[in-house]
């Protein structure tokens, strides 16, 4: 489900995007999801194709990257790669802590024709 709604939300911003500059078709997406997602790449890509048919990006690539967001633990401050969504510090075990950089998914750029 989480795959299905993401994959409207990168639809949606190509397909304003193309109106945007009067396109007749969106040949490819790029795009990066945070691996905080927890996502699978692949489901995301085939709802963005299911999503896609009978609109201007019909049989456009979806490329996806998965980025790897590091954490600071809050209460001992040792900098950390999380295991996928779990902020649970290696030193000193506590779950209080802040991602270091962007979660969720965004649109690097999209090729219209």
């Amino acid at each position: 489900m989480h795959e299905s709604v993401l994959a409207r939300s990168l639809l949606s911003a190509a397909l304003e995007s193309a109106t945007r500059e009067g396109a007749s078709r969106v040949t490819r997406v790029a795009a990066w999801v945070a691996e905080t997602e927890t996502l699978s790449p692949e489901g995301l890509a085939m709802h963005f194709a299911a999503v896609a048919q009978g609109t201007l990006a019909e049989g456009a690539v979806l490329e996806l990257d998965v980025t790897h967001v590091g954490a600071r633990c809050g209460a001992c401050g040792v900098a950390y790669l999380p295991e996928h969504h779990l902020l649970l510090c290696p030193t000193c075990g506590s779950t209080e802590g802040e991602f270091l950089g962007e979660t969720g998914l965004g649109v690097r750029s999209i090729d219209i024709a």
